[in-house]
């Protein structure tokens, strides 16, 4: 693998200025990169595996242009619904956090999400928290009511220029908690005093926790200064999350500091609304993942340039007959095509999800044509010292184009797009040489498969195990469509039997039999591998 030469800076789309501007780093070499991280309470979601991915792919690409990456995702550890949730289930808010925190990373890795160089937690960064309300108090930026602190808002001049709201419009459409104490119903909190039986700390306005927006700009500062390069986020959390961050870091730092570039992600959505807990309508990482490879998962969602809304579609397929469940039909619990009835539970045990059984067919013609490359090098002989002009060109210049794709705001659905006409190459080499030489293609699919690992060290795909990875898709497949692997491995071992026997009547039944299953069987010599 290659690292990108270039040095002309990435180009990304900022919310702020709402343009694509080059990225111009504070120090040459080197970024900062800040990412809103979750709140712990519940299992994450695939809306917050989106979440996850686009901060991945930022600081994926910069590494492979050689950049110095300083990457953190902070970890909301202590907040009303991890206290909620403490109180129902009659243990501490710790052991809330921990656990979900430890479910979330796990999730993570498994997506294959870069895993941040620093994760910082609310409840270690309290005297930080203390401290930047200190100074917003002593700048006249808030004010102290009966221990709760709110931060002034009026008193802040650019407010609402990342949401390009202006106060007064926000002042009357807002949805904002009715308190008397405020001085404006646009303010909000800074630091909450203590309920009796929450977990709290001391503070100079008596016991009490952090408000949610101080957390990132006091951890912010403390891991990347003042100032930094790129804060990351969804579009949910511009306005009011990012935009108060912005107030409270700039009220304490001034104007200029805190976030140089933003960038936030779309939604990802389900049945025309936004994938979130609060309304319900959400699958888990891992309800997902016992169905489809987590690779399929991430190529799914870099399918779509990270900034366009994403639609995660579900299909309920009937227990029985696994025919296609309209909705009508799922609310009465009855088939159409067979009259087969089944409860709402075990309708949601038979969900497919259209978006994914692509990414799937996508990554498994990927995975082949890389094991067949791979394959056809290990068997023949090396024309390592040919020209390089020997090399096809769409394979040639695929490194360069892939980049190029993800140059351009991080579009990881053109770079994906920009692999199809080498793939469609390597696999007309490795069914005909005709009208080939030797030389070419050798250099061809040696440089293909060398340019698969630039590729994915740019997009977190494709790794170096096809085989093993296809293998575990076979089984996911047969598992989704229901079929026993059992059976079918008894069927293969006696159409290989047969076969060894020079009884081929039997074998061909044996390959109808399995044909009609939709197993496909590649043979080897005196033995046998299927896949679905």
């Amino acid at each position: 693998m290659v690292k990108e030469t270039s040095q002309a800076p990435v180009v990304i789309y900022d919310t702020m200025t709402g343009t694509k501007r080059p990225v111009e780093l504070l120090e040459p070499g080197r970024a900062g990169v800040y990412c809103c991280g979750p709140t712990v309470y519940d299992m994450s979601h695939i809306g917050h595996a989106r979440a996850a991915v686009m901060p991945d792919l930022l600081v994926r690409y910069l590494r492979y242009r050689g950049v110095e990456v300083r990457f953190v995702k902070n970890f909301t550890d202590v907040d009303d619904k991890i206290i909620a949730r403490a109180g129902a289930q009659g243990v501490s808010p710790d052991e809330i956090s921990e656990r979900y925190l430890e479910a979330y990373c796990e999730d993570m890795a498994r997506l294959n999400v870069v895993a941040p160089d620093v994760a910082p937690k609310v409840t270690e960064h309290i005297q930080e928290i203390v401290d930047m309300v200190v100074a917003l108090e002593s700048a006249g930026y808030a004010y102290a009511v009966d221990g709760d602190v709110y931060y002034r808002v009026g008193r802040f001049g650019p407010y609402g220029a990342l949401s390009k709201r202006s106060l007064e419009d926000m002042k009357a459409g807002a949805r904002v908690e009715v308190n008397e104490r405020k001085e404006s119903p646009m303010d909000f909190a800074l630091w909450k005093s203590a309920k009796e039986g929450e977990v709290s700390w001391e503070s100079p306005w008596g016991r009490g926790r952090p408000g949610w927006h101080i957390e990132c700009s006091a951890m912010s500062c403390k891991h990347l200064g003042e100032t930094f390069d790129i804060h990351t986020g969804g579009r949910d959390l511009i306005f009011p999350h990012h935009e108060n961050e912005i107030a409270q870091s700039q009220g304490v730092h001034g104007e200029g500091s805190f976030a140089r570039y933003w960038t936030h992600n779309g939604f990802v959505n389900f049945e025309g609304e936004k994938m979130s807990k609060s309304l319900g309508n959400f699958f888990t990482i891992r309800d997902v993942m016992r169905l489809y490879a987590p690779e399929v998962i991430r190529s799914f969602l870099l399918g779509v340039h990270y900034r366009s809304p994403i639609n995660f579609d579900v299909e309920v397929l009937c227990p029985g007959c696994r025919a296609s469940m309209p909705t009508a039909a799922q609310e009465r619990g009855v088939c159409e095509a067979c009259g087969a009835t089944a409860t709402a539970e075990e309708l949601r045990q038979q969900v497919r999800f259209p978006g994914l059984e692509d990414a799937d067919e996508r990554l498994a013609y990927v995975y082949e044509t890389l094991l067949s490359a791979r394959a056809f090098l290990a068997g023949a002989k090396s024309h390592e010292s040919a020209p390089d002009s020997e090399v096809d060109a769409a394979v040639a210049g695929m490194v360069a184009r892939v980049s190029a794709a993800m140059h351009d705001d991080l579009n990881s659905a053109a770079a994906l797009a920009e692999i199809s006409e080498p793939l469609a190459t390597a696999n007309r080499l490795l069914a005909s040489a005709k009208g080939v030489s030797k030389a070419a293609r050798w250099k061809t699919l040696h440089a293909f498969v060398d340019a698969m690992g630039d590729v994915s060290a740019m997009l977190g795909m494709f790794g170096d195990e096809p085989e093993a990875w296809l293998l575990a898709r076979r089984d996911l497949k047969a598992a989704r469509v229901g079929l026993d692997v059992v059976r079918v491995e008894q069927l293969m071992a006696q159409r290989v039997a047969a076969r060894v026997a020079k009884d081929f009547a039997r074998a061909d039944e044996l390959r109808a039999e399995l044909s009609a299953l939709e197993v496909k069987i590649r043979d080897t010599g005196d033995s046998a591998q299927w896949s679905l």
